[in-house]
């Protein structure tokens, strides 16, 4: 398993890029934006924990690593600020922390199709855990063929003078077929828009059932070995 943490700025960074956006925009409070983000930074990592651990013990009892990477991002200031613009939010610290769940994001690339639901169900089923949202890709692709589920929880943060009850963390789950084909898929999309784009992204569709296929029969060879 590979830990990755992309788009992990420093606490610095991130004061540093909110203040500069701040002058074209309107934000009451940067500090308590900060504070926003520390939180959201500490329930990736507590999630992460979690999931590095559910790893961990899998391969000890089962003699197999559900999880492949685990990618853990912030979500950029300039991409927030972007998300209030386009969902036409106000920059209050409580429509920011209520209507953007997905400030702390991880994304888990699995070896096989059950693992998403082994590590779906197991990280859920945790106390401290509560199921938000719940996006089913898996068994109702979007209609560019992308495949997946994706979640939102939440978690407490402990920390040194307050407790907080539930942080929330947007949680995507993928194979690693799947998260290949998405790589492709993202590049595409900004691309500008051509003929051999078109006939790209047609291609992509049609690969997306065969990655499907494929990992549907590579999945029950994998069964019946470990039977």
């Amino acid at each position: 398993m590979i830990l990755e943490r992309n788009n992990f700025m420093s606490m610095g960074q991130i004061e540093n890029k909110l203040n500069h956006l701040s002058a074209n925009s309107v934000v009451p409070n940067i500090k308590q934006l900060m504070n926003l983000y520390v939180l959201r930074r500490a329930a990736i990592k507590e999630i992460g924990t979690k999931l590095e651990n559910l790893d961990d013990e899998y391969s000890t009892i089962h003699n197999h690593n559900p999880i492949n990477l685990i990618e853990e991002r912030l979500k950029s200031p300039a991409s927030l600020f972007e998300k209030i613009k386009r969902k036409h939010l106000d920059y209050s610290l409580e429509s920011i922390n209520t209507e953007i769940l997905d400030i702390a994001g991880i994304r888990v690339v699995t070896n096989y199709l059950d693992d998403i639901l082994r590590i779906k169900n197991t990280l859920v089923s945790q106390d401290d855990v509560t199921l938000i949202k719940a996006k089913d890709y898996l068994n109702h692709p979007k209609s560019n063929g992308y495949r997946g589920i994706h979640l939102v929880v939440t978690v407490p943060v402990f920390l040194a003078n307050q407790t907080h009850k539930a942080v929330p963390v947007e949680v995507q789950l993928r194979t690693s077929g799947m998260e290949l084909w998405a790589s492709l898929e993202h590049r595409l999309h900004y691309k500008n828009s051509s003929k051999k784009t078109t006939e790209h992204i047609q291609k992509l569709q049609e690969y997306s059932q065969k990655i499907n296929d494929i990992e549907i029969g590579m999945q029950q060879i994998a069964r019946d070995i470990q039977q």
